[in-house]
């Protein structure tokens, strides 16, 4: 298109449907600008999401959230506004060529990325920074605690490799069922 300036970089991952972000940084002597998100530009670059909610949370070096999803078909664009993260998809749709597939991108402070996990994913994190702060968009539905499901962050069918051996855990994640025993319930 004549005039379109980008301001992002798409990268599709080893499973396509999650997206790598890249905005393009603007700084100098004074800090930097950069946008970090634009629903056209996003609609170009595959992701035409309409995001309904922001969430925010802070962890400390070690933890780990996950591996969760909404049955009700939730996406999310996640970044690390401060820290450093280690960022997870895992395709828990069992009619998905690439079910059982998981993607991890480390996402900075400094690098800026940001990963669009779309519906039928579970999502997990793991702060390699003393602490992060995390915001990512979500949609096209609000969360709802009866609708949020989770799966064990070491099940072996799903093999993710952390950044750690001894995560610091929820109770509810350290007890998450794995994903074989919750499959025949997806509505995937």
């Amino acid at each position: 298109m004549e005039g379109l300036v980008t301001r992002f970089a798409f990268e599709a991952q080893t499973v396509p449907e999650v997206v790598l972000v890249k905005p393009k940084i603007l700084g100098d002597h004074r800090g930097f600008f950069c946008e970090t998100y634009r629903k056209n530009e996003f609609a170009q670059g595959g992701i035409a999401q309409d995001f309904v909610q922001d969430n925010h949370s802070r962890s400390s070096k070690g933890v780990l959230r996950g591996l969760h999803f909404q049955i009700a078909g939730q996406a999310k664009l996640v970044r690390a506004a401060t820290g450093a993260i280690f960022d997870v998809a895992v395709d828990v749709r069992p009619s998905s060529p690439s079910y059982k597939k998981w993607v991890g991108v480390e996402l900075t402070d400094e690098n800026m990325w940001q990963l669009y996990i779309p519906p039928g994913f579970a999502h997990g994190i793991c702060v390699l920074s003393e602490t992060a702060d995390v915001l990512y968009k979500v949609g096209p539905v609000y969360y709802a605690d009866e609708t949020e499901r989770g799966i064990r962050w070491d099940d072996p069918d799903v093999g993710v490799e952390w950044p750690v051996q001894n995560p610091v855990l929820s109770e509810r994640d350290l007890h998450a069922p794995m994903l074989q025993e919750i499959a025949h319930k997806l509505p995937w």
